[in-house]
């Protein structure tokens, strides 16, 4: 029976927004794990401006990256999320008792240069975004978005905020939109994907080197094996599968699914980025994009007001799932590498160290938008650096799933294992043909 409006009336609006809390937390879309939110912040506006240059220069000869990348992706992805909720410890802490100190060392550093980078990246995108579509000044929109993203992580619980970070991968839904409002040959779209016609040059392949560094990212494996870490400890009776291997066996199935559809969710986002602007941008002749935002604007006049409109809500949408994301992650790695209490549902308080990562990164990267520093080349060094780690990280993660004295009975399968050194010998390959001549 509906609570009449006198009794809502005397017991306060906290009754209604409790009611309107208890049915957003029973929504399905609620109670997807830790891999959607991962997969849907790998298209973060760094990553979209990656997709979009490669769509702009190379047309429909970049799309067989995505089908490549999806198994890939989804096999390390798995592994890490396996690790964290076997051993309840995120990766770096892991890596801290498995390997030498100089490993770890390295390894984070590399990580937070990398993410502070790349946070400056998204938020010069997004309020580049915010400035087009609101005619408000873009850095006073991003020191808006700054500040919010910040208020959000320190001060609200994970477990209450994550909720509407789900919602916004629901954002990515405008890239598949973009398609309808323009021609597309479908017929040379699924050729393409599967024969190219691409020459491997320098230039092609570090655009292959940049779409691999942006969809596997160093950053995604420590946040996903920390969220499996969070989820674990927010029931009250879970406990690490080493420790409870009976709960294994359900635990890892919905693992696996987690991770392989929230990895699909996000690969066929990128498909149809790069899809969009080979068919729009590639041929009109425009194959030089710099920022996500430039590629939207390109759009404006090529497919309407509605096409860009859509392409900008995407950027806005993933930006917010992204910087909260890379801030988190360097987070968690450092906090993990230096003994600190970490976590996202703890108060502030009681992790200094952690939410001060957290904190220092976001600044960190704002300030970059009043440095002489571009954005874009701070991009581009991001990707660098992520290439330059992702390879050596891969291999360290392999070697933990593995391990029988980390993850007891439940190492990962040969599968997983095959699809784990594929990943390496590829992004390592595509690495050294960028830096090699010819």
């Amino acid at each position: 029976m509906e609570q009449p409006v006198t009794e809502l009336k005397a017991t306060g609006s906290s009754t209604y927004f409790a009611r309107a809390w208890h049915k957003l937390k029973q929504h399905p879309l609620a109670r997807v794990g830790p891999g959607l939110v991962t997969g849907v912040a790998d298209d973060d506006p760094s990553g979209i401006a990656t997709y979009s240059q490669a769509g702009a220069q190379f047309g429909l000869n970049m799309l067989w990256t995505m089908p490549l990348a999806y198994p890939l992706m989804s096999a390390v992805q798995s592994m890490c999320a396996q690790i964290g909720r076997v051993t309840g410890k995120g990766l770096a802490a892991n890596i801290k008792t498995a390997f030498p100190p100089v490993v770890l060392q390295g390894v984070v550093l590399l990580l937070l240069t990398a993410n502070v980078l790349n946070i400056a990246a998204d938020l010069a995108a997004m309020g580049e975004v915010a400035e087009l579509t609101s005619g408000i000044n873009r850095h006073l929109m991003t020191v808006m978005f700054v500040f919010g993203t910040l208020l959000l992580q320190i001060f609200v619980p994970y477990h209450r905020y994550v909720y509407f970070l789900k919602w916004l991968t629901l954002s990515l839904l405008a890239y598949a939109a973009v398609l309808f409002t323009v021609h597309v040959p479908w017929g040379e779209v699924a050729l393409r994907t599967v024969w190219p016609q691409l020459t491997i040059t320098s230039d092609s392949a570090a655009v292959v080197v940049g779409i691999f560094g942006t969809t596997i990212s160093p950053y995604l494996f420590f946040w996903q094996a920390s969220q499996e870490v969070e989820d674990m400890q927010a029931e009250p009776v879970a406990q690490a599968l080493k420790v409870d291997p009976w709960a294994a066996p359900k635990e890892l199935r919905r693992i696996t699914w987690d991770t392989w559809s929230g990895m699909f969710y996000s690969n066929v986002a990128a498909y149809f980025i790069i899809l969009a602007t080979a068919v729009t941008l590639h041929v009109a002749g425009i194959t030089n994009i710099d920022t996500a935002a430039q590629a939207a604007m390109a759009l404006k006049p090529l497919a309407g007001d509605f096409t860009f409109y859509l392409f900008a809500l995407g950027i806005l949408g993933v930006g917010f799932i992204g910087v909260p994301v890379l801030a988190g992650s360097g987070g968690y790695a450092l906090a993990e590498a230096m003994g600190w209490s970490s976590g996202l549902e703890l108060k502030a308080s009681d992790a200094r160290g952690f939410y001060s990562v957290i904190a220092i990164s976001v600044l960190a990267a704002l300030a970059i938008q009043y440095s002489p520093i571009s954005p874009m080349k701070a991009l581009f060094w991001s990707a660098v650096i992520n290439g330059v780690v992702a390879v050596p990280l891969i291999a360290v993660i392999i070697i933990l799933a593995t391990k029988r004295s980390v993850m007891g009975a439940c190492v990962v399968s040969r599968p997983i294992l095959l699809m784990g050194w594929i990943t390496v010998i590829v992004m390592g390959g595509a690495a050294i043909r960028m830096v090699v001549p010819g």
